[in-house]
């Protein structure tokens, strides 16, 4: 069975930081085959992390962008999403999610999902 996991959040104050996991089961993830997502209740849901399809370049989202940097460990097939320099306005609900096969490409229907990490930036 087909599973991603997300852990990790909490609540932190304003320029904090938080690590997020992504632990996939059931599957291994291809290099760039994870994807994160962020919704906010009331605005549509915000792609964070993603491979461009048309560029051929990972993709964050420009409001993350330089704080936030997507890694991986192989060995225990988690991608990790590293959230530096937090702000209110980050608060959400976070979500992986991957294709059934191949690379999560930007803006394209994604086959998996965790259930999401709920993280408050908040003082």
């Amino acid at each position: 069975q087909v599973r991603l996991v997300e852990s990790g959040g909490g609540l932190v104050e304003p320029g904090g930081s938080l690590t997020l996991s992504c632990a996939a089961s059931g599957f291994t993830p291809d290099y760039h085959g994870i994807a994160w997502f962020r919704q906010v209740p009331g605005k549509e849901r915000e792609e964070v992390y993603c491979f461009s399809r048309s560029d051929g370049n990972i993709h964050y989202a420009d409001s993350v962008k330089g704080r936030f940097t997507v890694s991986r460990d192989n060995a225990k097939n988690t991608v990790y999403l590293q959230m530096n320099s937090l702000k209110p306005e980050d608060t959400g609900v976070y979500y992986c999610a991957g294709p059934r096969l191949g690379w999560a490409f930007c803006g394209e229907a994604l086959a998996h999902w965790g259930q999401g990490t709920q993280v408050t930036v908040s003082s």
